[in-house]
């Protein structure tokens, strides 16, 4: 995955213009998490943390870990989650150990291409306790060109079909269903299921 350099200062002004949406996006992001007895968080892509201050008050008793690949974005986070455990690290490299309640992702994953996001679904279930909840928010290829309203670059970002993520969150084991979807975004949960009997 290449590279890129995002500015604390600016982020939250740059996703407001680029992604119409993106208030709702996190709404929608924060509604998925409900319903689960998180102790345990795992965030892919804390950013600056404007999706983990959401998620933190629904689960304000949970412990917050973390991932980015940005030391200044990890440094922003830090200071807003000094007790979280926030480490450097890219999607790509291996997951912290877990496990985990709940695992969320909101415009991280489509920098990854398709190979890279199976990849990452089958470590996500891996991580996950039996009961324990994904959710995935971020940009999706729409079925119609019209929808196409955030800006992309096909270098960075790499966005996939909502319906091959599904399949491919199942193929990793997990039950996978789109909880919203609007022109080029999607949040899903996808949950481990439980061992019957």
């Amino acid at each position: 995955m290449t590279e890129w350099k995002w500015d604390p200062d600016t982020y939250l002004d740059d996703m407001l213009g680029e992604i119409a949406a993106y208030p709702e996006l996190q709404a929608r992001t924060a509604a998925a998490t409900e319903g689960v007895d998180a102790r345990e968080i795992l965030e892919l892509g804390i950013g600056t943390g404007e999706t983990a201050r959401r998620i933190m008050e629904l689960h304000s008793e949970a412990r917050l870990t973390a991932i980015d690949s940005s030391p200044e974005m990890l440094e922003r986070a830090r200071a807003a989650f000094p007790e979280g455990d926030l480490r450097l690290r890219r999607l790509e490299d291996p997951l912290p150990e877990g496990p985990f309640d709940l695992v969320v992702a909101v415009l991280a994953v489509h920098h990854l291409d398709g190979a890279g996001k199976r990849d990452l679904f089958r470590r996500v279930g891996e991580v996950l306790l039996p009961g324990g909840r994904f959710v995935l928010s971020d940009l999706v290829v729409p079925e119609s060109e019209d929808d196409v309203v955030t800006p992309i670059d096909w270098d960075l970002d790499l966005p996939d079909r909502l319906d091959d993520q599904l399949n491919w969150l199942r193929k990793a084991g997990l039950e996978a269903e789109p909880l919203w979807t609007y022109k080029d975004l999607a949040v899903i949960r996808a949950t481990r299921p439980k061992p019957r009997g």
